[in-house]
């Protein structure tokens, strides 16, 4: 059976700010020095996925800047537009339908845009056996990452009975839990982190939908007639603002019965916030990450990365100093998520830095 992709591709990325912004948000950039992000995404999949079977999601603001920058192999109309977001849930419905249209049915692979993976080789392998549990069972199936520390920013999948090897039933998603839920979660072992990336048959997510989120199934179902014609745009346009915003975890994988879940340990990172810049590149000797032109003295821990001026540090520890042309950030590593909160300040001061 065939395998495709789907690559979420419209967030904000605003705990990346001042590099990530609206109109170029953290997938669109090169953060590794390589490619962008949703292109590095779509070519680590190779030969598993080809990059002619890749289908991305974003929204309107984005699509010219993403269309630019986008591998020149992925078809344009492969590049499905959101009038509005509405969370993961109707977007993966909306290229589920047009998977189904164009292709009948197969195996659908979902990916954030913006995650890391420093052994592709390996995250092949556990995706190839996650599409074979998919195809031959008729499940749901996700991945789940090891974990390595009791973090209370990801969400979590109990594991239940393993149903052949590698591949066990998920007894329940959790929230994200706090530090002592987390370090109970991590002595007990069969926790792992939710990594948002899912895999199963077309078929299958399109019965998930009909049967657990029935009123948007056959809303988006209404349209299909106009999916691949010049009608297409107009129709989603007009139909998804009326659309439930919810995630795909709460509105499907939590209320389905057998889904699966399969353990990876490959080298994942969210890419979440600015303090995971390092995992692109080495540190040095005293635990800073300096790019660009960068002098410091007595200073230890730090991430800081400028454009064309110089930056100077003299005594400082972990501190993030993020330089572009039009802003400047400094903040402690320690409140990396709260970076976030600069730009809903921004949105609400109608700053055109945003």
């Amino acid at each position: 059976m065939k395998i495709y992709e789907v690559i979420m591709a419209g967030g904000g990325g605003s705990r990346f700010w001042p590099l990530s912004r609206q109109k170029k948000p953290k997938q669109l950039l090169n953060l590794s020095g390589g490619d962008i992000m949703l292109n590095e995404t779509i070519l680590r999949m190779e030969p598993l996925i080809s990059r002619e079977d890749a289908y991305i999601v974003t929204n309107r603001e984005q699509a010219g800047i993403l269309k630019s920058l986008l591998l020149p192999e992925v078809p344009e109309s492969h590049v499905l537009l959101e009038p509005v977001g509405r969370n993961t849930a109707p977007c993966i419905l909306y290229s589920a339908l047009t998977l189904e249209k164009k292709h009948g049915d197969g195996i659908m692979c979902v990916f954030p845009a913006d995650h890391h993976i420093a052994r592709p080789d390996r995250y092949r392998q556990v995706l190839k056996e996650a599409a074979g549990a998919a195809e031959q069972t008729g499940r749901l199936v996700t991945i789940g990452i090891r974990p390595d520390r009791p973090a209370t920013g990801y969400g979590y999948i109990a594991c239940g009975r393993q149903v052949r090897p590698g591949v066990f039933e998920a007894d329940r998603f959790v929230e994200k839990p706090d530090q002592k839920t987390a370090e109970t979660y991590l002595a007990q072992g069969n926790y792992l982190w939710n990594s948002g990336v899912f895999v199963w048959k077309i078929s299958a997510i399109l019965k998930a939908f009909a049967d657990c989120l029935p009123q948007m199934y056959q809303a988006m179902r209404g349209i299909c007639g106009c999916l691949g014609t010049d009608r297409e745009q107009e129709a989603v346009d007009r139909v998804y603002p009326q659309l439930e915003s919810i995630s795909v975890d709460y509105g499907i994988m939590e209320k389905s019965a057998g889904v699966l879940v399969l353990p990876g340990d490959f080298g994942w990172n969210d890419v979440g916030s600015l303090d995971a810049l390092p995992v692109f590149h080495e540190k040095d000797g005293q635990g800073n990450l300096f790019l660009g032109d960068v002098l410091a003295l007595d200073t230890a821990g730090c991430i800081v990365k400028g454009e064309k001026k110089l930056i100077a540090l003299n005594g400082v520890q972990d501190l993030m100093v993020i330089d572009t042309e039009d802003a400047l950030l400094v903040c402690p590593k320690d409140r990396a998520q709260d970076v976030r909160k600069i730009v809903e300040l921004l949105h609400e001061q109608g700053r055109k830095e945003q």
